[in-house]
């Protein structure tokens, strides 16, 4: 499953911090990015792992952020997946 967690600036760092120390949030796959690789404000967070991980996650940051909506989900994934890509790319040609 994933889920893709937005923050306002102010509150970011309090909900990175609970998301990373939590024992079953924190086993998830987790990355987190600036809004403006999106032409958006604020932070996102990009959750993948099981239902109950991401069900966890929703319920520690429910003050603190928010879910994205579907259009958003998508834009911020194939952001987030073409970045890593690309970094494969470049190790792979310092190895090569």
């Amino acid at each position: 499953m994933e889920i893709v967690l937005h923050f306002k600036s102010e509150n970011y760092g309090k909900g990175k911090d609970i998301l990373l120390r939590d024992d079953v949030v924190g086993r998830a796959s987790l990355t987190f990015k600036e809004g403006s690789i999106i032409g958006e404000s604020g932070y996102y967070c990009y959750l993948s792992g099981t239902e109950d991980q991401c069900k966890r996650a929703l319920e520690l940051v429910k003050d603190l952020g928010e879910e994205v909506d579907d259009k958003t989900k998508l834009q911020f994934i194939t952001k987030v997946k073409e970045e890593e890509e690309k970094a494969i790319e470049g190790f792979g040609d310092i190895l090569g």
